[in-house]
């Protein structure tokens, strides 16, 4: 193989990538869209295995601007839904800690040396 075929056969796997990465944003596009009906799903799938770059292309340009909106409303869904599993797991801060064994300390729940040993335990993790 000379340096020239090998040059073209990585710019032609580069073109397939790319229209893979395309294609596969473009199907999963296809399900998120709730306004689009079945039909039109199906429509849009057909023109995407019957004329594969073209298809994409039309896709592209006539729904580009929904595929942004749709992507940024899931993105924004995800994020919201990992920020409150990280507020609901998250645990206390350390100056919380140190007051809820301040309490037991007054109550006296636990013993001085426990309270020190909770104190340098919540400290620690700072």
């Amino acid at each position: 193989m000379t340096v020239w075929q090998v040059f073209w056969l990585m710019v032609e796997a580069f073109f397939f990538v790319a229209y893979l990465v395309i294609l596969f944003q473009i199907v999963g596009d296809l399900f998120r869209d709730r306004q689009l009906s079945g039909g039109g799903k199906a429509l849009w799938l057909l023109l995407l295995l019957v004329l594969p770059w073209l298809g994409a292309l039309i896709y592209l340009v006539a729904r580009g601007r929904g595929m942004t909106q749709r992507a940024q409303a899931t993105f924004a869904e995800r994020r919201a839904e990992a920020d409150e599993y990280i507020r609901t797991t998250a645990g206390t801060s350390p100056a919380q800690e140190i007051a809820a064994a301040q309490q037991l300390l007054s109550s006296g729940a636990i013993t001085p040396d426990e309270f020190a040993r909770l104190k340098a335990k919540a400290l620690a993790t700072v």
